[in-house]
């Protein structure tokens, strides 16, 4: 399904939105993530992809690849910490507290005591499990029934206390909240409801570290961008808020196109649109794109999606499953990527609208189309990668380096 947000508009970045997330407050996040010795120091890479934007008959494809961000696997370790921190210095003002302190657990004897929570489908949890384990807090995480073992593991290496539910992920999302109501711990998620806005916002506001790094390295000006076209992954709605308002604020009126992109059966920001405001998904929610499988829209992103989002598309899993195989596969001019369920979906998104002519009118996609993708994981459940690819991870990065050392590739 495809539809085109009738409310997206190109005008200056409006005030009231800034008061929520901006550039200025993302650079001092970025500074502060650069204390953290689980991040990697440099950033991750924008790769072009020719060939592959020769087959779907655009001008250029790039891919900011976020699995490289750091051994967690994905963007959500540029959330999760952020948020974590800020609530700290926070509830802390009188205590001289520091960003760098924390992160290098300087002060372990004071949060000995503070338990921090979340549902997840994976990632955010991690990164958060990961950030309270540095910092010197404990963490509790809860995980509905289709989280993997393999996630689930991957999290408690981390010392969080893992808490399992039967439900969905919107279940576990209520069930982390009325814990921490119980128990007098803090929430630190990465969606919003009622009576919960910031620190969903702080966690938003970490992820603009990424859209900094690609403004730099594609040379973008904010009345020339350097794409014409931003797919962004869907969800709760967070990272596609986050990416868009950093654009908006950029280039203004002059900003490129935004696309979100979602599984069929977890269609909660295309049901919004539809809608005219933040809703339910129509589907199951179950979906192969673990961190897409989201019932619900952040209303807090949903306000920045709105007036931002052009067009909105839904994919089948099938289509996930294939972009991560084309990914892994490369050629002779395009790197081999891992890419994990959620991190193929914008690559699946646009295959999906390049293939046929009236999804492309819609888009705007043609042969001059600069196309920005996001590749937000990579293999964060080994087994599923393995499953779905044909190969390991590990056989696709081996690939890689070859590919790299082969005469002729790209510098």
């Amino acid at each position: 399904m495809q539809y085109a947000n009738p409310h997206a508009v190109y005008t200056p970045y409006p005030e009231n939105l800034r008061q929520w997330l901006s550039i200025e407050r993302a650079a001092q996040s970025h500074d502060w993530l650069a204390n953290w010795s689980l991040l990697n120091p440099l950033p991750t890479p924008l790769y072009a992809l020719p060939d592959l934007a020769r087959k779907l008959g655009i001008a250029q494809l790039w891919v900011k690849d976020e699995a490289q961000r750091s051994a967690l696997g994905s963007f959500k370790a540029l959330g999760a910490p952020i948020a974590l921190v800020r609530q700290i210095l926070e509830r802390w003002p009188d205590k001289g507290l520091s960003a760098p302190g924390l992160f290098s657990g300087e002060y372990r004897h004071l949060l000995k005591d503070f338990t921090v929570i979340s549902a997840t489908d994976g990632n955010h949890g991690r990164a958060l499990a990961a950030a309270a384990q540095s910092i010197g807090c404990r963490c509790v995480i809860v995980l509905h029934a289709q989280v993997s073992l393999e996630r689930e593991l991957a999290i408690a290496a981390y010392d969080a206390h893992i808490v399992r539910i039967r439900g969905h992920y919107d279940q576990s999302v209520a069930e982390a909240a009325r814990l921490a109501a119980t128990y007098g711990w803090q929430v630190i998620a990465d969606t919003s409801y009622a009576g919960y806005e910031q620190i969903p916002c702080d966690v938003m506001q970490g992820y603009g570290a990424l859209v900094a790094e690609v403004l730099e390295q594609s040379a973008s000006q904010p009345a020339q961008p350097a794409f014409s076209h931003v797919l962004l992954q869907g969800g709760v709605g967070g990272l596609a808020a986050s990416v868009a308002s950093y654009l908006w604020q950029f280039h203004g009126p002059d900003r490129p196109r935004l696309m979100v992109v979602e599984p069929e059966q977890a269609d909660c920001l295309y049901q919004s649109a539809k809608a005219g405001r933040a809703a339910q998904a129509s589907g199951t929610v179950d979906s192969l794109m673990a961190g897409l499988a989201c019932g619900a829209t952040s209303p807090l992103a949903w306000r920045f999606l709105q007036p931002s989002i052009d067009c909105f598309v839904t994919i089948p899993d099938a289509l996930a499953a294939d972009a991560m195989r084309r990914l892994a596969t490369g050629s002779a001019q395009d790197i081999p990527l891992v890419a994990g369920e959620s991190g193929a979906a914008g690559l699946a998104g646009l295959s999906l609208m390049c293939k046929d002519g009236a999804r492309r009118k819609v888009a705007h996609l043609d042969a001059h189309s600069r196309v920005l993708l996001i590749n937000t994981e990579g293999a964060t459940s080994p087994a599923v990668y393995q499953q779905l690819v044909g190969e390991t991870a590990d056989s696709v990065l081996q690939r890689q380096q070859q590919w790299r050392q082969a005469p002729g590739a790209p510098g």
